[in-house]
């Protein structure tokens, strides 16, 4: 029921926070957002990687 966003829904929410943060900060939080991003997969994948370095040295 909640995953099921429509355009009117998404259009609504964008408006909020259009009108919450102003037009000004809005491209700093997308910013800000997606370097987090960026570094949770770096992150995930560094991870990843140094997994299967330490099972290969175990045997």
């Amino acid at each position: 029921m909640f995953g099921k966003f429509g355009a009117t829904e998404i259009i609504i929410i964008l408006v909020i926070v259009l009108l919450f943060f102003g037009g000004r900060k809005i491209p700093e939080l997308m910013k800000g957002l997606g370097k987090g991003v960026k570094e949770f997969k770096d992150g995930v994948k560094g991870e990843g990687e140094e997994g299967a370095d330490t099972k290969k040295t175990d045997k």
